[in-house]
Order: C-alpha cells, then sequence, then structure tokens
C-alpha cells in the first residue's frame, strides 16, 4: 500500500492553508530553497568570524574614549573626597587671598571689628574687664598680621587658632550682656532723642540771647543820644539855627523837581549813615532831600547830630511821629489793637503748652520794630507827605553805595511800588509768609506769587492816592485782628497791600542778608547800589559780622568828639 505524503499548512489562526500559500506566507521552504537557505547562513557565519562586526568595534571605542576623559578631567579636578593639603598653611593672605572668605586674614579681621564695637559698647556700660580683654585680643590680632606681613608667608592655622578661638569667646560674651546690634540700637536712639532735645534748647537759647541782643540798644549809642540830648535842651543858640534854617528849605520840602528820600528811626548813628552814604556818592548832592521821622524822645538829638555835622549843606528835615495827631487808634488799626487786652496778652505773656517756643515768640513780637509806630509810618507816606508825587524809601540799615537818581526817572508801568524781588529761592514766596489755608487768603492772592523787600522802595504817590493803597492796609489789617493771616511784621501787610501794583527793579539795585547770610558774593555787594543789613546782626552792634562792617564803618566819621566821648571803634 502506497502511502502519499500530504503537506498540511496551517496558518497562524489555525486555519488550514494550501502549500502556494504557505510558501507565500514563508511558512515552507521548499527543499530547493531550504538547501539555499543553509548554504548561504554557511556562508554569513564564516563572513562573521573572518570580518568583526563594526558597531561593536565602535561601541568598544567610544568606551576608550569615555573612560580617557574621565582620567583627565579627575587629573584637573580631584576627587571632593580625597585629601586635600589644610587650606590654612598654603592659602595665601596677600592679595587676592585675603578677599577670599576662608582666608585667616579676613577672619581675623571681621572678629577684630567685631571686637572694636563690643570693646566701645563695654566702655560706655564700665565693663572694663570685658573692654580690656577685648583690647588686648586686638592687638594680638594686630600683631600677627604684622608678622605674617613681614614675613612674606601666609598665616597658618596654628597661629591663628587661638587668637580666633579666643575672640569667639569674648564675642560670645558681649552678646551675652546683651551689647548686640538691636539693643544698642535702641540705646543710640535713646540717646539720639536725648541729643536733640538739648539741640532744640540751645537752638532756643540762642535765638533768645540773639534776639535781646539785637533788640538792646548798645551803651554807646544810648550815650551818644543822651548826649547829643543834652546839647539841644542846653544850647538855645542851637535851637534857634534850627528853626531858622527850617524856614529857609521848607521851600525845598515840597518842590517836586528835588529828590525826595524818606528815613524812619530812632537810630541816630543808622539814620546817619544813610544819609551821608547817599550824599557822597550822589552826583548832584544839591538836588538831594531828606525827610527823616524819629519820636519824641531821640528828636532833639537827631536835629543836634545834623546841625553840628556837614552834609553839604543838603536839605534835612526832621520831624516826630507824634506830631502827626491824625494817627491814632480811631484811624490806625495797629494802634487799636495793641490796646486789645487780647492782643497785648499774645504779644506780650508766654501762655500754652509749649512754654518754649511761646517765649521765643513773645520775645520776637516783644521787638520794638513791629510795635512801633515808626515801622507803621511807611503805609501813611502820601498823607505825611502831601504835596509830593514820588519819593524814595530807606531804611536806618542800608547803606547806599551809588548815585540813586535814575531811580527817580524808572518807568514803574502804572505802579506804585519799584522794589526789588526775592523769590530767586522758593523760601521768598508769598506762600511763606501767608496762611494760605485761610479761605480770604486763598481766594484772594496766588501762593507763588514772588515776594520783594521793603528796604530800598521806589513810590509813586500820585498812584499810591489814586489806587487807596493804604485802604487796602487797613482792610487787611482789620482782618488780621486775630492774627489768622500772618503772624508780626509789616512785609506781608505789604505784600497785600501793593500785590498787584510792584514793579519789579534789577537786583543789583537792593542787596540784601548783611544781616544774617555769612555766603554773599563780594562782587555782588560792590557791584550793589544799596546794601542792607537785615537781621539781627546790625552793623552798630557787636554781634555784626566782621565781613561785612567795613562797608558801613566807611561813613562813620569815628574822629567825631561825641563818637569818642562814646567810645564809639
Amino acid at each position: 500500500m502506497r502511502l502519499e505524503k500530504k503537506e498540511i499548512f496551517v496558518g497562524l489562526n489555525g486555519i488550514n492553508i494550501g502549500k502556494e500559500n504557505g510558501l507565500r506566507a514563508g511558512l515552507y521552504n521548499s527543499p530547493n530553497s531550504s538547501g539555499g537557505q543553509r548554504r548561504k547562513s554557511m556562508e554569513w557565519r564564516n563572513y562573521s568570524r573572518r570580518h568583526p562586526n563594526c558597531t561593536l568595534f565602535l561601541l568598544i571605542a567610544g568606551v576608550l574614549f569615555l573612560f580617557g576623559f574621565a582620567i583627565v578631567a579627575l587629573q584637573r579636578h580631584p576627587n571632593p573626597g580625597t585629601h586635600l593639603p589644610d587650606r590654612t598653611e598654603t592659602m595665601d593672605d596677600t592679595g587676592e587671598g585675603v578677599l577670599s572668605p576662608n582666608s585667616l586674614s579676613r577672619q581675623l579681621a571681621d572678629q577684630m571689628t567685631l571686637c572694636k564695637s563690643y570693646a566701645v559698647i563695654a566702655k560706655e556700660n564700665s565693663n572694663l574687664d570685658l573692654a580690656w580683654h577685648l583690647s588686648a585680643q586686638i592687638r594680638a590680632s594686630q600683631q600677627l598680621l604684622s608678622l605674617a606681613a613681614t614675613r612674606g608667608t601666609p598665616i597658618t592655622w596654628d597661629e591663628a587658632e587661638p587668637i580666633m578661638r579666643e575672640m569667639s569667646s569674648l564675642i560670645y560674651q558681649a552678646k551675652e550682656l546683651h551689647y548686640d546690634s538691636a539693643t544698642m540700637l535702641m540705646k543710640l536712639k535713646a540717646e539720639m532723642q536725648a541729643l536733640e532735645e538739648m539741640a532744640n534748647t540751645a537752638a532756643t537759647q540762642s535765638a533768645t540771647f540773639g534776639q535781646l541782643a539785637a533788640e538792646a540798644v548798645p551803651k554807646s549809642l544810648y550815650c551818644l543820644s543822651l548826649r547829643l540830648a543834652i546839647k539841644w535842651a542846653t544850647d538855645a543858640d542851637l535851637r534857634e539855627k534850627v528853626i531858622k534854617e527850617q524856614k529857609q528849605v521848607a521851600p525845598a520840602l515840597v518842590n517836586n523837581n528835588l529828590l525826595h528820600f524818606c528815613v524812619f528811626s530812632d537810630n541816630i548813628l543808622g539814620a546817619s549813615v544813610v544819609v551821608n552814604s547817599t550824599i557822597m556818592n550822589a552826583h548832584s548832592p544839591e538836588r538831594l532831600v531828606f525827610h527823616v521821622v524819629t519820636d519824641a524822645v531821640n528828636y532833639g538829638a537827631m536835629q543836634t547830630w545834623f546841625s553840628i555835622n556837614d552834609f553839604k549843606d543838603v536839605v534835612i528835615e526832621i520831624k516826630t511821629v507824634e506830631s502827626f495827631t491824625w494817627l491814632n487808634a480811631s484811624y490806625v488799626p495797629v494802634l487799636k489793637q495793641l490796646q486789645d487786652a487780647e492782643t497785648q496778652s499774645y504779644y506780650f505773656r508766654s501762655t500754652g503748652q509749649n512754654e518754649g517756643e511761646a517765649q521765643k515768640t513773645a520775645l520776637k513780637f516783644r521787638n520794638p520794630k513791629y510795635l512801633s509806630m515808626l515801622n507803621h509810618l511807611r503805609f501813611y507816606i502820601p498823607e505825611v507827605y502831601p504835596e509830593l508825587d514820588k519819593v524814595v524809601f530807606l531804611d536806618d540799615d542800608v547803606v547806599v553805595q551809588r548815585d540813586l537818581t535814575e531811580l527817580f526817572s524808572l518807568n514803574l508801568h502804572n505802579n506804585v511800588n519799584g522794589a526789588v524781588e526775592t523769590c530767586l529761592e522758593s523760601f521768598h514766596r508769598f506762600h511763606k509768609y501767608l496762611n494760605f489755608s485761610h479761605p480770604k487768603i486763598k481766594s484772594h492772592f496766588d501762593p507763588d506769587a514772588c515776594g520783594w523787600a521793603f528796604g530800598m522802595n521806589v513810590f509813586d504817590l500820585v498812584r499810591w492816592r489814586q489806587e487807596g493803597v493804604t485802604a487796602h492796609y487797613h482792610y487787611w489789617q482789620e482782618q488780621n485782628v486775630d492774627r489768622t493771616l500772618w503772624k508780626l511784621g509789616t512785609l506781608p501787610a505789604g505784600l497785600l497791600a501793593f500785590y498787584g501794583l510792584t514793579e519789579p527793579l534789577d537786583r543789583r539795585w537792593h542787596i540784601l542778608g548783611l544781616g544774617y547770610d555769612a555766603n554773599i558774593d563780594a562782587e555782588l555787594i560792590e557791584n550793589g547800589a544799596v546794601v542792607h543789613y537785615n537781621g539781627n546782626m546790625k552793623p552798630w552792634l557787636k554781634l555784626a559780622m566782621s565781613r561785612y562792617k567795613p562797608v558801613w564803618e566807611k561813613y562813620v566819621d569815628y574822629q567825631n568828639a561825641y563818637l569818642q566821648q562814646c567810645n564809639f571803634h
């Protein structure tokens, strides 16, 4: 019986497939193909034995490269775990090594700084023992650093360790005693507050003493006034001479073709310097007329002085403020206010919680220049001199250095007052003089409007009368009866009364500050037409600044017999 060979092919899913399909699927190899495949496999194995795999070769080469790289890297950067020489033995403590935080020199210097601070604090707290030990370690550190610098070798750990250990121990002790930064800051703050209070007290005392010195009449000036008054009272011929001269010069007093100057003062020497300096620097002194107003106490002395001294025959009129009988409390708001009990209390008594400040303010208000009618008379010039059209007003603490004739021909552009503005810095603007929180001030004036100075002013009296400036002054003085618009002085009242009616003049006409500012440019003073000693350091006082005093003394004749008798020098 002949058996047939059946070739059954089963697919991957268990389904029978034919031979043909099996061959296509690669599940069966024919005898021929099987033999060929075996030959190819044998040939490949033989080839592989003869030629190693290229991939394996590349892999081995890469491993060798990485191994070599690792060796080089380890040589350049040693393993942290390997032993290094002690840094304190090899660290260079010179140059860049000192800047390193690991430098022994740096560590010693830092500890020395702390020890120095704690030594000072320990002394302040009377812990002299700790301060002594800290100082001893500081000296030891300094000696070690000096030794290292001298020998040119770095500090070793064996040298530095005992000193550093001892300093660390002392610093710890200091911290235990609460010598830390927070505690010291609190102590320093308390000391600063105490020093600030002492400084404020000293400043108040200085201001008080300065104010008293400025207000007090020097003995020599009092002597001069007294001797001249005696001369006036005892010399009938002198009085007759003055009366005769007054009659002769009467027409000149109302002549608008002449140059009229006003000086309101009770200071004989101050008024004399103003008149003398104006005359000496005038191109045509014969055209000058001076209207001097003083009080009844100094009238005789003032008349005597201007009569017995040579002023180049210039017309000089002397009057007393008391002679203007219309200046009374019913017309002048300032005089009316000074009669009020509350105003007197405010000006002359120290009340309130801040007694020191109240006393300082009261002293300032007590200055005669704020209460004297001579100071407020400048607001009544058109009524004092009803026949005049234009005048130049000069304070008694100015010195004239140039001819002032040009002032009388200046075009004021329909303004009343010609004055030098003082707002080169913000301090001299309206908001520094006036209370702009008050609605009446806030609604009528510009807080940044420029201030100006009294002391050298050109007044157009015709325009003054037309604008009613004196009435404006009265209005604002009456509004300030409770002192809520401004505190003191005539300047705030002048700023309000002449608001919108002031013509700014060249600054060289009026140089200010010689009575308080020690840093005025010398060239500015030299080129100034009028220099003003406004401030407490008047040139006739001993507290005057020596730098500026020669400008004033130039016009004082110290050879005068009366001045020598009263020790003027």
